[in-house]
């Protein structure tokens, strides 16, 4: 599949070509009908980096040589004209086009990695969708498995490690993000230990995870401690498992200190959510007493709205 770039481009130098001459010496060759003539002009626009040229003739010979001896290598030049002119979603195309035609191929190998590479290239920011990004890596991945032998195999395993590190970026500044908006819902907060959690699933070696296993502590801790009493106590003991677990896990990090009090603040946590329980449960206790002395019935246990979550 073509991108509007590219048929934008055949079409715009088409028509300066036009503009420039009806009869320059390359509307000649473009129009001629000696294709032995027009590739030979294509190769040598080609090597003279003149691209664009190259590119229109290529385009209308790969029709003409569909079949023949020739279009093996007229497709592996049209390929890395594509690739030069940076249009790299065409470029990956008919790379992968070449490895899958002609597999025995000399080239065939070099097409394989080139398309990966295209691939790779074209892998967005870590911002936006990732969908390249993957496509990318089994691409590459593919590449190792049909050619573990190759001298591109390190490279192409440094390209993988280089996108998964985006992927890995991603994921960390999502679930931070969770956890930066938790002021405005406590829910955040709990959504934020998932995505720290799911992440670490999806990515067991993942560089941040010393960062992300404490923000899962401090994203526990604050969903218990923007709750409601009657729910902190188990909350802050999950905060509690949170940082056990971060202390034995890193007890040399230069968070443990912060680990440390996110423990204490959570045990004297559940102990001011049992006071202030007694404290309430006293309450009631003393109103109902009172209703009764006075012969009324107690239609009251708890007028707190409470939701679900807090």
């Amino acid at each position: 599949m073509f991108k509007i770039k590219h048929v934008f481009l055949l079409t715009l130098t088409v028509a300066v070509l036009s503009i420039a001459g009806c009869k320059s010496r390359f509307e000649k060759i473009r129009l001629s009908n000696d294709v032995a003539k027009k590739y030979q002009e294509a190769i040598k626009l080609y090597n003279k980096k003149d691209y664009s040229k190259a590119l229109i003739l290529f385009e209308d010979l790969s029709q003409k040589y569909r079949g023949r001896t020739e279009a093996e290598d007229l497709n592996y030049y049209y390929a890395y004209t594509l690739y030069r002119l940076k249009d790299y979603t065409t470029a990956r195309y008919q790379f992968k086009y070449f490895a899958d035609t002609y597999p025995t191929s000399k080239n065939a190998e070099e097409c394989r990695y080139m398309g990966a590479y295209c691939y790779y290239l074209d892998s967005p920011e870590y911002t936006l969708d990732q969908e390249n990004t993957y496509k990318a890596i089994d691409a590459l991945q593919l590449f190792i498995n049909l050619y573990p032998k190759s001298e591109r195999v390190t490279q192409a395993s440094q390209y993988i490690a280089d996108l998964r590190g985006k992927l890995e970026l991603k994921v960390y500044t999502n679930a931070r993000l969770y956890y930066d908006l938790g002021g405005y819902d406590i829910t955040n907060y709990k959504s934020s230990v998932i995505a720290l959690k799911n992440a670490q699933i999806d990515f067991p070696d993942i560089k941040y995870a010393e960062e992300m296993n404490l923000l899962v502590v401090k994203s526990q801790y604050n969903y218990a401690k923007n709750s409601f009493p009657y729910r902190q106590e188990d909350r802050y003991t999950e905060a509690i498992g949170y940082a056990n677990e971060f202390i034995d896990t890193y007890p040399e990090s230069k968070y443990l200190a912060e680990a440390k009090d996110l423990k204490a603040n959570s045990e004297a946590g559940i102990v001011n959510a049992k006071q202030l329980m007694t404290l309430e449960a006293n309450q009631i206790a003393k109103y109902k007493a009172m209703m009764e002395k006075e012969g009324k019935k107690d239609s009251t246990t708890n007028n707190t709205t409470k939701t679900p979550n807090q």
